[in-house]
């Protein structure tokens, strides 16, 4: 293996030809099968494919070899997977990462298996990666990747970090695994889920630990310190199957292989492993996972032969597997760290003392000593005393830990001290010290009588057994924990490590579960329980015979058809979720215009798919904002169908995530969803519902790329619920939904228009500003200038550019909706000019409920264009073009007639020809306000005064007269007194303000032209 070849040109030009374009598919298999017979990997009846056979050792493993995976996962597979597929050629392929089961014993392809894992890992997944990671995790585990690299004739520093390497390698499969599948809605193959893959790999470290030797524990404390940080040692015991446990897979097995006769070198090769961890904090966690998979008692004082037989079991448990000597300081410190710096069950203490105690037992014969067994050197066992008397006595800890805390280490020190015999020196030592002492007076001097008694108990207990009298003559009743305290004094009668093993049931505690060491052998199925039915006659269970009844007045059960008709109801399956989330914007767009109206082959499937494409639409499109021009290129098509898109099956929300995806996507990718949006308006094939959502796109949208604030509901549902059918207008008005975006945002920025203008009239009288000096301007003081804010401009570090409102708000936005609108209402006049002779259904008329011309559409319509041009105010074409064609715009729908049904008869009074709704003409006068603020701001009126006189004082006349109107109390249709009627009259004043506010400034220039 690996012997270097003299000249390697001809695999060199074979990985070239690889790594390019194949003719034909016998070409390719002549290039594929050539290395693998040179390895001695190609199977018999594939060998006549290799026309052009390599030279003899040609083809070196650890140099080839990558570059032959790298080559056909790159460049082969993602071409002739399917020709493969065809021919069935496919496993030819799969030799180069996972040589099959004749092949497997080789040397070469434990290393091809090695190498595959490093360059599947290293390189993008795709779906054949998942399926050779799901073979390599079955067919070359964790102990015949190891046997493979610690084969090898090499140093070991060399060999230990190539495991290493490998070991990274091999737990990085099911994140890169799940993150691959979880992008794309894919399964994860059973055996590479997170949970069942550790777990597994736990079972082949098992094994590995079984056939180890003395040189091998680097390598293996390497894999489990991995493990450590990956969590495959958890604390306490898992919840899911997707959390993995190291010791709650493998220790039934260890069980099990304990349970043999021959179980020395087993116990030697766990006792390695255990001393060889460099990190306590690894070793820690190893030990705290293994103590949480042990059995305990259900009472922590439970008297009886079996519980005690069954501590003794789990302390032989871990003494076989973690033997404590005389010399494991290290391993010691750690042990004494999880079992009192933990918290444990308090049955737990009788497993660990006296799992310390058989410790002390076994280590008479490696001192040496000739003592009986029942007279061992306490050698361990007097650690443990010193470190859980040092606890015990600790003042911080007998004022602050809990009750259940206090029984654990009052346990494992009455426990410990039952095990000396009676004045030991030991436990005189123990009684006599000062820290013992002061103690037991804190104990006493406690407030809680529960804590109180835990310290009289040690107090009284460790006395005696020191050949001392004490007795507090206090243990009678129930409360304070007396009970348990009885109850532990009788459990010390006796000890744990003396109990009889015989009372357990051999078979139920050490049960069969060895895996074999066989790594390609899969565990077989689990055989179904066979059911034996009687046929003698008598069963003594009558619960199974069935008896006479009388006749049930209940409907009939639904039969099969029915019960699939109740299937197929849309209504009753609309909650499913069985379509995948789009990933990219195209499937989006598919899934909102994949049918029009409603779907007659499933519609329960169309109603999912409606619902699922509406939930991620939002996100999904501002993911995609800067992300290459996939936002770009699908922005019209997701536009016509999210405006098209109607509740046929009355999903929840619907409305809510519609509009959301919309301001989204205008937000988003203004160049080509504002003109979309702005085109599909005016079609005469949406409802009153779908305008207001375009609108309110516009809206908000243009909102959001000015860096506006956008209230917490951007969703107006003005015609949603259609009330004015059945209501009048002021009822109609007040029973509107309260959260509605556009209203809240104009009613806003027009009192905020208007209280410019009465500050500006303020500062024209003397004494307001005399007044106004005096009281409310704040004295001039010293204030620290921030040096991070002083020193931003001359920052080397831009934000990155996006899109600002300014440079597409003429463009994009008004403009196209200005001249799109005049365009609309010259062709709907020209028809209804040419049907104005007709008689009945013939006659056209514009204005009709759900069109463009409605006063409700258009009072929407006025909105939008008002908040477009308060965002768009600072746009170099304000003064130019925006601010006259909007003015033009308001003034013309606020007088003149839209349609030939508007117009008044011949001879009508003045009274008469106000049949403008109060709702447009609100609308239009607070547009002129916005428009009349914004020009003061710029140039304070100067270009709109002088250049557009007469548009000017053309609103001027309107707005007189609408107020005038209003002042001498005639009533304007849908005005009434509710919240239309003030916004009608507060615009009113605010458009005659403003007029005059700019004419105080430039009449005389305007003589001229006037």
């Amino acid at each position: 293996m690996d012997v270097p070849s003299s000249d390697d040109s001809e695999v060199r030009n074979l990985i070239h030809n690889l790594q390019h374009p194949v003719s034909d598919f016998s070409t390719l298999l002549s290039l594929i099968t050539a290395p693998l017979d040179c390895l001695s990997l190609l199977p018999p009846n594939i060998r006549r494919y290799n026309v052009n056979p390599l030279p003899s050792s040609s083809v070196r493993t650890s140099v080839h070899i990558p570059l032959l995976q790298r080559a056909l996962l790159q460049h082969i597979l993602p071409i002739w997977d399917s020709e493969l597929k065809e021919q069935e050629s496919l496993s030819v392929l799969d030799q180069y990462f996972c040589p099959d089961l004749f092949l497997s014993a080789s040397s070469v392809a434990g290393d091809i298996a090695v190498i595959a894992y490093a360059t599947i890992i290293s390189l993008p997944f795709t779906d054949h990666s998942i399926r050779l990671l799901t073979r390599l995790s079955k067919e070359y585990p964790l102990d015949r990747l190891h046997s493979s690299i610690f084969s090898r004739k090499d140093s070991s520093i060399k060999l230990n970090q190539e495991w290493e390497d490998c070991i990274q390698n091999v737990v990085a499969v099911p994140a890169k695994v799940g993150n691959y599948c979880g992008t794309r809605n894919l399964a994860v193959p059973a055996s590479l889920e997170h949970g069942k893959y550790f777990n597994n790999l736990s079972v082949r470290c098992e094994a590995l630990i079984l056939t180890s030797s003395q040189e091998y524990v680097t390598s293996i404390n390497v894999t489990l310190t991995k493990l450590v940080k990956l969590g495959v040692f958890p604390p306490r015991p898992p919840s899911t199957d997707s959390q993995p446990s190291f010791f709650h897979t493998t220790l039934p097995i260890v069980r099990s292989r304990l349970s043999q006769n021959d179980t020395d070198s087993y116990s030697s090769s766990w006792s390695r492993v255990f001393r060889g961890f460099e990190s306590s904090f690894a070793l820690q966690h190893v030990l705290a996972s293994l103590f949480d998979c042990l059995n305990t008692p259900e009472s922590s004082t439970d008297c009886s032969p079996l519980a005690r037989a069954s501590v003794k079991r789990e302390a032989f448990i871990l003494n076989k597997l973690c033997p404590l000597g005389a010399d494991d300081d290290e391993l010691w410190q750690a042990i004494s760290a999880v079992v009192l710096g933990r918290e444990w069950k308090e049955s737990m203490s009788r497993v660990f003392v006296c799992w310390i105690a058989e410790c002390d037992y076994g280590c008479q014969f490696l001192l040496g000593c000739n003592r009986p067994a029942s007279d061992p050197q306490y050698v361990v066992l007097r650690l443990l005393l010193d470190d859980v008397a040092s606890l015990w006595s600790n003042p911080e800890h007998i004022k602050h830990s809990l009750i259940s805390l206090h029984r654990y280490v009052t346990s494992i020190l009455l426990l410990t001290i039952s095990y000396f015999p009676p004045s030991s020196p030991e436990l005189v030592s123990l009684v006599l010290s000062a820290d013992f002492i002061n103690g037991i007076s804190v104990y006493i001097s406690s407030m809680d009588n529960a804590v109180r008694h835990c310290g009289m108990l040690v107090a009284e207990v460790a006395a005696q057994r020191a050949g001392k009298s004490l007795d507090f003559k206090d243990w009678d009743g129930d409360d304070s924990g007396k009970p348990w305290a009885r109850s532990l004094r009788a459990l010390l009668a006796d000890r744990d490590a003396d109990a009889d093993m015989g009372v357990l049931d051999e078979e139920d505690t050490f049960p069969d579960v060895i895996v074999s060491e066989a790594p390609r052998r899969e565990t077989s199925e689990p055989k179904k329980a066979a059911i034996i039915i009687r046929v003698d006659g008598y069963d003594s269970d009558d619960s199974v015979t069935g008896y006479d009844s009388l006749p049930s007045s209940r409907s009939n059960s639904p039969t099969l058809s029915e019960l699939e008709d109740i299937e197929k109801d849309p209504s009753l399956n609309v909650g499913r979720k069985t379509i995948s989330r789009p990933v990219y914007l195209a499937q989006l767009g598919a899934m909102l215009r994949s049918t029009g109206g409603m779907s007659k082959d499933n519609p329960a499937e169309e109603a999912d798919k409606i619902e699922v494409a509406l939930n991620c639409a939002e996100e999904l499109i501002r993911k995609k904002k800067n992300y290459g021009t996939e936002l770009e290129e699908n922005a019209v098509n997701l536009a016509y169908g999210l405006v098209g898109l109607q509740d046929n099956y009355n999903l929840d929300r619907f409305n809510d995530l519609r509009q959301n995806a919309l301001n989204a996507l205008v937000a988003c990718s203004p160049r080509k969803a504002a003109p979309c949006a702005i085109e599909e308006f005016f079609k005469n094939q949406y409802s009153t519902d779908q305008r207001y959502a375009i609108l309110n796109a516009l809206a908000l949208g243009a909102r959001e790329l000015a860096s506006l604030p956008i209230p917490p509901s951007v969703i107006s549902r003005d015609a949603t619920s259609f009330p004015s059918k059945r209501l009048p207008a002021p009822l109609h008005q007040k029973y509107l939904p309260q959260t509605a975006a556009l209203p809240q945002i104009l009613s806003g920025i027009t009192r905020e228009a208007i209280e410019r203008g009465k500050d500006a009239a303020e500062d024209k009288v003397p004494q307001i500003v005399r007044e106004r000096r005096f009281r409310v301007q704040p004295s001039r003081r010293i204030s620290e200038v921030d040096s991070a804010t002083s020193m931003a401009p001359n920052a080397n570090t831009s934000p990155p550019k996006h899109t600002t409102f300014n440079e597409v708000a003429a463009e994009y936005f008004i403009a196209p909706l200005i001249n799109r609108f005049w365009l609309f209402l010259r062709d709907e006049q020209t028809r209804e000019e040419r049907t104005a002779y007709y008689e009945g259904r013939a006659k056209y008329h514009g204005t009709g409920t759900g069109l463009i011309l409605n006063p409700l559409v258009i009072t929407h319509f006025l909105r939008t264009l008002t908040v477009l041009a308060h965002a768009s105010q600072h746009t170099p074409e304000w003064l130019g073009f925006i601010a006259p064609d909007s003015l033009e715009l308001a003034l013309t729908l606020g007088t003149k007639p839209m349609s030939v049904g508007d117009q008044p008869a011949e001879g009508a009074n003045l009274t008469e020809r106000g049949t403008k709704e109060a709702s447009v003409l609100a609308s239009a006068l607070e547009l002129a306000v916005i428009i009349l603020d914004g020009c003061t701001q710029l140039d304070g009126g100067r270009a709109l005064s002088l250049d557009h006189t007469a548009l000017l004082m053309g609103v001027s006349e309107w707005a007189s007269v609408i107020f005038s109107k209003l002042d001498e109390g005639i009533k304007i249709q849908g005005g009434g007194g509710g919240e239309i009627g003030l916004s009608l009259r507060r615009a009113a004043s605010g458009v005659i303000l403003k007029v005059d506010e700019i004419l105080s400034k430039y009449r005389r220039s305007m003589i001229d032209t006037w």
